[in-house]
């Protein structure tokens, strides 16, 4: 065996043995490095005589030609090794389902609930809730409405049929029947607010069938006129995050407070922007009034030793007014595009300590 044949024999048996690019990337050096086996044979060409290169020359480069082409056959089979191996860990089943990028909005009711819960809860309210479907007796009775009150009438309230007794069940008309639940199973002090739903015989471009309230209950033996408007003008400048809103509060008429009044907010209108805190008009934001004393008889506590102050507001018009949605059936609507519009980031949750609202 010639020494070309015995070398050539040596180097292809390392290119086998190679493990993988980087030991391979070794045998390539040492064999057709500058200084590498082959490459060493080459540089003796030039001191043989015409006769000996004409013999060696054809055989070395046969020997580089041929160790290159190994090379790259080795390498070239590692590399699909190495592939198949990373297909095999990283493998991706595509029969399941993708995650598709999420594109859900809050609701502006619901931003809005949220907004007030914060603000009041920071005021250390609780929350309370109740259910839609009302008796006649928390839904009007407790309250102090007359049999005769023309809220009891069927254009107002939407009445369930008659059961055996011929009393009828109703969608409750305004969430005060929580209040009523709420004296009649707490001792005071009471400090709740009262977001949910509501139903009335109702419907145009600022009313609905079903829309949103939040209520209030404050029960002590020491509440007054004038901790109900401190609270109240707290939540409107907190709640609209504008430091100088003027109120006023006029007299008014509800059966369940004595005595009642509901407040306005001063405002001017820039074309279809209502701008609190400024201008010479006044809106009416909300009624209130310090609880009836029938309304405390009716829930067992005594008048003599106990006063409150109650209030309630629209959820749905405070979004409006804030966020300036034009129609209140567009809310109810269903309609992706105006909830892309007017929706809220689901991470945007509402607090007093980076700001209510975007």
């Amino acid at each position: 065996m010639t020494d070309i044949e015995s070398l050539e024999r040596d180097l292809i048996a390392k290119i086998n043995a190679a493990d993988g690019v980087a030991a391979l990337e070794e045998v390539r050096v040492a064999a057709l490095g500058k200084k590498g086996a082959v490459s060493e044979r080459m540089k003796t060409l030039g001191k043989m005589s015409p006769d000996e290169r004409k013999e060696k020359g054809p055989a070395l480069n046969g020997l580089k030609d041929r160790i290159t082409a190994a090379i790259e056959a080795k390498k070239a089979e590692l590399e699909t090794a190495a592939l198949d191996a990373r297909l095999a860990i990283e493998k991706v089943d595509v029969t399941l389902p993708i995650r598709p990028e999420p594109k859900g909005k809050i609701h502006p009711v619901s931003q809005v609930t949220e907004e007030i819960v914060a603000i009041f809860s920071a005021m250390g309210f609780d929350v309370a809730e109740g259910p839609d479907i009302e008796d006649d007796f928390h839904n009007f009775t407790a309250l102090n409405f007359p049999a005769d009150h023309p809220a009891r009438e069927m254009h107002d309230t939407f009445f369930f049929e008659p059961k055996e007794d011929g009393s009828r069940m109703v969608l409750r008309t305004h969430t005060s029947p929580v209040q009523i639940r709420t004296m009649m199973t707490q001792k005071p002090p009471i400090r709740i607010i009262i977001p949910g739903r509501t139903f009335r015989c109702d419907s145009d471009q600022t009313h609905t069938p079903m829309f949103h309230q939040v209520e209030g209950l404050v029960i002590d033996k020491e509440a007054h006129m004038g901790h109900l408007k401190g609270t109240l003008e707290a939540f409107i400048k907190t709640y609209f995050e504008i430091d100088d809103v003027k109120t006023r509060f006029r007299p008014h008429f509800f059966p369940f407070t004595e005595p009642s009044a509901e407040m306005d907010v001063q405002y001017e209108r820039v074309g279809n922007e209502v701008r609190f805190g400024q201008g010479d008009k006044w809106m009416e934001i909300l009624g209130c009034g310090m609880v009836h004393p029938n309304v405390l008889r009716n829930c067992g506590l005594d008048p003599d030793e106990y006063q409150g102050f109650a209030w309630g507001m629209g959820v749905d018009r405070l979004a409006m007014l804030k966020y300036g949605i034009p129609d209140l059936r567009d809310f109810f609507a269903g309609d992706a595009r105006w909830l892309e519009h007017y929706g809220f980031d689901p991470a945007d949750q509402p607090n007093l300590a980076t700001g209510l609202s975007r």
